[in-house]
């Protein structure tokens, strides 16, 4: 398998569809795998593209990282940090840096560093069948691609704890109920309402979504007061868009907008 077969992309309109594909290791994480990702969503940021949808092939959206080959009574003990450095932290840099709505349908398991790419996105749907499982403490190791800082920001502190400690896996229900994700759907339902969700999106004025995104993630270590400046520039940002004379247009004539995402 080459890399660019470890991950499928197609894009229809606006819209990309990003599946990881190693279904017979349940989309772990390999070298190759992390790079041809990373190409995809740097197809992503071209202007053609205004919503990405990412999901796994098989029964598993991603098991985190494949250890196969990782057996320390083989050789020296492998650097970790070095890993995260060279692959994870780019990966979540690219997912949440980029300017406009990522949606995840988890459509099976999500362990580990699988668990963390999907809460990186922007909108995470789940099939009720899916878990989600930091699986880290069950290796001697902790959460890691945004994990520690994702969890206590969507569940709180208490939860975040449990699960990081504990490795209990969680399903899909009580991971929407909790806060963790947006919403858990019958299995034969998750794609269909996850490419729809990703295709009105890609359909909508995606700059100021893009707006609303960085608006949105920057809160989360900013006060109020420089909170309200970025809003301030931001929105002057996309009160000079098309979109918004598009937006406000439609709505004096009584007509649905046509959105180009500029």
């Amino acid at each position: 398998m080459t890399a660019s077969d470890t991950v499928l992309v197609v894009q229809d309109g606006g819209l990309l569809q990003i599946t990881l594909n190693r279904p017979d290791r349940l989309n772990a994480f390999t070298p190759d795998m992390h790079l041809a990702l990373r190409a995809a969503l740097e197809q992503a940021a071209s202007s053609e593209v205004r919503a990405v949808l990412l999901t796994g092939a098989g029964r598993g959206f991603c098991a985190g990282q494949d250890l196969g080959g990782r057996d320390p009574r083989q050789g020296e003990r492998r650097d970790l940090g070095e890993t995260i450095g060279t692959f994870y932290n780019p990966l979540i840099r690219q997912l949440r840096g980029l300017a406009k709505p990522v949606i995840c349908a988890v459509n099976g398991v999500a362990a580990g560093a699988g668990a963390s790419v999907a809460l990186a996105c922007d909108i995470v749907l789940a099939a009720q069948s899916a878990r989600f499982i930091q699986a880290f403490s069950k290796l001697g190791l902790v959460p890691d691609a945004g994990g520690s800082w994702s969890l206590p920001r969507l569940v709180g502190e208490a939860r975040a704890k449990a699960l990081a400690l504990t490795a209990e896996p969680i399903d899909a229900e009580t991971a929407a109920a909790w806060g963790l994700i947006w919403k858990a759907l019958p299995d034969d339902a998750l794609m269909t309402e996850a490419t729809a969700l990703a295709r009105r999106l890609a359909e909508g004025p995606t700059l100021g979504l893009g707006l609303t995104k960085q608006a949105i993630q920057a809160a989360a270590t900013q006060d109020m007061d420089a909170q309200l400046d970025l809003e301030q520039r931001l929105q002057r940002q996309a009160g000079y868009s098309d979109d918004y004379a598009e937006g406000v247009t439609a709505f004096l004539d009584k007509r649905p907008p046509a959105f180009k995402g500029r």
